[in-house]
């Protein structure tokens, strides 16, 4: 399921670093880890569901890759998103 309109506008505001930035590492980051936290709650209920486990899989890749972007071009940058999601403990 994709984020609701009103919750992806309140993330986008949230990790944004300009004005119109809705494409920036971090945003993209933010909402990715919004929609893998989702698909975490959603495996707990359904066990069975091994179409959207491989969607997981692919998000958490992509994130990862984003990462990893961000951390060789701006180590401050990575920091603060790290610690605003609460990833990498």
């Amino acid at each position: 399921m994709a984020l609701d309109t009103i919750k992806k506008r309140d993330i986008i505001e949230s990790f944004k670093i300009h004005s119109h930035d809705t494409g920036s590492p971090e945003v993209q980051i933010a909402l990715l880890s919004e929609r893998i936290n989702y698909l975490t709650e959603h495996f707990k209920t359904h066990k069975k569901d091994h179409h959207s486990r491989r969607g997981l899989l692919k998000l958490v890749a992509q994130r990862k890759r984003l990462l990893n972007y961000l951390k060789t071009t701006d180590k401050g940058r990575y920091d603060k998103v790290i610690e605003r999601l609460g990833l990498r403990k």
